[in-house]
């Protein structure tokens, strides 16, 4: 059997057509979309949200605890508890440098470790958004730096959080922001197979 993975291809596009697009990093467009090997179909519209990427940061202390956040999402009229995030949108930055430089505007913080976990699509069908996950250790406390928190991130509680007790919340459908879901899943499977916490 072929080893599973996913693939990377793309289908012929016959006509875009942007719905929104302004200064800030996201936009929307409406594509029509050819199946290869389909020419008796016309081509079908498809809404796509372009998106620059994401780091998601799961940092874990000495006693096994999870520096979270909680902050409201206007989109979802949720309070979220969640791990500090944030856009690729610094030229010329990784998606390592961008969960770097979050950590430390969100949380204070700067790792001595940083373990990539996984990364993921969190919504293909309709974003071409790709979050990358690291697992973040050695953890000392630092300054913001000249980032100062506006809006939703100006309302935010910072809470340190066991992980067994993240895991309860996500296993229970209490915490269901989807980056930290996956995060704590992951971690979680890691060790279970004895991956460890750190490479």
């Amino acid at each position: 059997m072929a080893e599973l993975r996913d693939e990377p291809t793309s289908w012929p596009v016959t006509a875009s057509e942007d719905l929104h697009r302004d200064g800030w990093v996201v936009a929307l467009r409406a594509d029509r979309v050819a199946r290869p090997g389909a020419d008796d179909e016309a081509p079908f519209r498809r809404i796509v949200l372009e998106h620059p990427g994401a780091a998601v940061i799961l940092a874990l202390d000495a006693e096994d605890r999870v520096f979270c956040l909680r902050q409201y999402r206007h989109a979802a009229q949720m309070r979220f508890v969640e791990l500090p995030a944030g856009l690729l949108d610094v030229a010329g930055e990784d998606a390592l440098g961008v969960a770097q430089r979050e950590l430390r505007e969100e949380g204070a913080l700067v790792a001595e470790r940083w373990t990539h976990l996984v990364t993921t699509y969190p919504s293909p069908g309709i974003s071409s958004e790709k979050a990358s996950i690291f697992l973040a250790e050695g953890l000392t406390e630092t300054d913001r730096g000249d980032f100062v928190l506006r809006h939703e991130e100006a309302d935010m509680e910072a809470l340190w959080v066991p992980f067994e007790v993240l895991l309860d919340g996500v296993l229970d459908g209490r915490i269901t922001d989807a980056p930290v879901v996956i995060a704590v899943l992951t971690l979680h499977a890691r060790r279970a197979r004895g991956a460890g916490e750190s490479s």
